[in-house]
């Protein structure tokens, strides 16, 4: 069985700060050029997410302290390096890069149940104890 070498801070750091594969792929693409302006339909076009949801996936991380809107432009966001100063950043994409699959379900996880299964869970009876 493969060993997943994912350190305790990096999956804290998703766990507590990311809201979900398009967040952390987004910004992934913001640390990985600081130095560009990124706008909804930028951020839509490069995780396959529609404008709505980049708007919001864009409002979130500005709410974390990730992205700022540039003072050129309410509608265009860059990365804010300051919020990094442990360096967690270059640590989350190493290893998005090489587990992939086991970080977007950890994720995934972490989003809990579906609507379905929540309203399913509803009607479940439960045993007295």
């Amino acid at each position: 069985m493969e060993r997943i070498d994912i350190s305790d801070e990096v999956i804290e750091f998703l766990t507590r700060r990311i809201d979900s594969v398009p967040h952390l792929e987004a910004l992934l693409l913001f640390w990985d050029n600081p130095k560009t302006a990124w706008s909804h339909a930028d951020i839509a076009a490069r995780v396959y997410v529609n404008r709505d949801k980049a708007r919001a996936i864009l409002a979130d991380l500005a709410r974390h302290g990730f992205v700022a809107p540039t003072k050129e432009s309410l509608e265009h966001y860059c990365y804010e390096a300051a919020w990094d100063e442990a360096q967690i950043m270059q640590q989350v994409a190493t290893a998005y890069r090489n587990h992939l699959v086991h970080i977007a379900n950890l994720i995934h996880a972490k989003a809990g149940s579906t609507p379905a299964q929540e309203f399913a869970r509803a009607f479940k009876f439960k045993s007295k104890d």
